[in-house]
């Protein structure tokens, strides 16, 4: 377990594990983690892209529920029982869709957010992963909404895995007012990967200042092209800096972010306030 300190801050945590096949285990270190990180003090807590069910693992569209589903439920449950926001992956049932012969039961690639209130807030996947070899939109719907809740005094924007590689995503979430911009990840391995992954980390904060708070699986050995995660989650500061950092392994990190810090970096650097259009040009 990690901690960095800071005077007037909130104090956030990531949940890196190592998501398997088995939900009910998945459900139980979610909840377990949740209840430890709200004993030190935590106000949120981020999970990685796919909670429920690693990718690679066998058909999501089995594992996929609905928000009213037992697994939402139960972390629901969790937030109001611990006092801490719990933000995790899930799939979620979409469509089905014909495809020569064949019939595919579509799934929602979800980031849920419950909070101590009780409320749910959900954001669907709106670039689905497409590259290296992988295509998620064969069986994902992609979203077709950006996401913003309020939760203790912070506007949080969602943002999933391959929106990182899309600045407009972040800039648009800044224009609704996020503050911290929460990103659950499931990371393909591979050559100069985790590099990118810092490296779009702090450019998306820097496009939005905003706190950008990244959260991948532990490192997985890869599984074909499936995205299995690389661990070494991230949280970045408005100005572009990795405050905090995991390791490759399984880990529960605990940073004190000062929302305050938002304001400053956008009174000096307001490129939020001045979107351009260039397709005229």
């Amino acid at each position: 377990m990690r901690t960095g300190i800071m005077l007037g801050a909130m104090k956030v945590a990531i949940g890196q594990i190592r998501s398997s096949v088995d939900k009910p285990d998945n459900l139980a270190r979610v909840c377990a983690l949740a209840a430890t990180a709200a004993k030190q003090g935590a106000r949120l807590i981020v999970f990685p892209e796919a909670t429920m069910q690693a990718f690679g693992t066998g058909r999501l569209d089995k594992a996929a529920e609905p928000l009213e589903g037992d697994f939402v439920t139960a972390i629901a449950d969790c937030a109001q029982l611990e006092n801490i926001a719990i933000i995790a992956g899930i799939f979620r049932p979409a469509d089905s869709i014909h495809r020569g012969d064949k019939t595919i039961n579509r799934i929602t690639n979800t980031a849920i957010a419950a909070l101590p209130t009780g409320e749910v807030h959900h954001y669907d996947k709106i670039h689905t992963y497409d590259a290296f070899g992988y295509r998620e939109s064969d069986t994902v719907k992609p979203g077709e909404k950006l996401v913003v809740f309020d939760y203790a005094d912070t506007k949080i924007g969602l943002a999933i895995c391959y929106d990182l590689r899309f600045p407009e995503l972040f800039r648009q979430l800044a224009a609704r007012g996020a503050q911290v911009i929460v990103v659950p990840i499931s990371w393909a391995g591979g050559a100069d990967k985790l590099r990118q992954k810092h490296l779009l980390s702090q450019a998306r904060a820097l496009d939005s200042t905003s706190w950008v708070i990244a959260a991948d699986q532990a490192e997985t050995q890869p599984s074909g092209t499936a995205p299995r995660g690389v661990g070494c989650s991230t949280i970045t500061t408005p100005d572009g800096r990795i405050a905090a950092e995991a390791g490759a392994e399984e880990e529960l990190l605990l940073f004190d972010i000062d929302i305050a810090d938002v304001a400053r970096v956008r009174e000096k650097l307001p490129v939020v306030d001045y979107p351009q259009d260039y397709s005229h040009k």
